[in-house]
């Protein structure tokens, strides 16, 4: 069963690093997601100067681009992350964050405190896995950078309900 593993990184350098680890470690940029607020576009319309978006390793995963989410403002995002937040599940609501990592099987109360923490300006990283070991491979390179809030969730199907109603395991480290 595909599980993901989240963590929030509190500095693009801190992000990056993470991100070059995992792909030393095997895992494919299309499983790796990156969520961070567009700091550049939040410049450019307070009409303040601008170096530019994220670069570095972050500009290199596949598929980054920027959004914007309803209620939240602008974003860039990547991976299977992105696809989450792109969903019609999400749609306009203001909760677009939270809801996406619920529906990616993530508890909703720690993806509302994981919102909370990306809108404050934070990075959530993640990796989506098809074995408990990849998984546990990422949580490794988690702790390792010190990350904060890192959470494992069993990845849910289109449409199914959370992990608290469907009664399946979740871990928070």
């Amino acid at each position: 069963m595909a599980r993901s593993v989240f963590s929030i990184a509190t500095s693009e350098f801190q992000a990056e690093a993470i991100v070059n680890e995992l792909q030393v470690a095997g895992f494919s940029n299309l499983d790796i997601s990156v969520l961070l607020p567009d700091k550049a576009r939040l410049l450019r319309q307070a009409k303040a100067p601008v170096s530019g978006a994220t670069g570095g390793t972050l500009g290199w995963l596949a598929g980054i681009r920027a959004i914007s989410i309803p209620g939240a403002g602008p974003f860039i995002a990547t991976g299977p992350v992105l696809a989450a937040l792109s969903g019609s599940a999400v749609g306009g609501s203001s909760r677009g964050i939270a809801a996406a990592l619920s529906g990616m099987g993530m508890a909703r109360q720690d993806a509302e405190e994981s919102e909370q923490k990306v809108r404050g300006g934070n990075i959530l990283v993640a990796v989506h896995s098809e074995n408990p070991e990849s998984a546990n491979r990422a949580k490794a390179i988690f702790e390792q950078a010190g990350t904060i809030g890192i959470v494992m969730a069993v990845e849910n199907e289109i449409g199914a309900a959370p992990p608290e109603i469907r009664g399946e395991k979740w871990e928070r480290w």
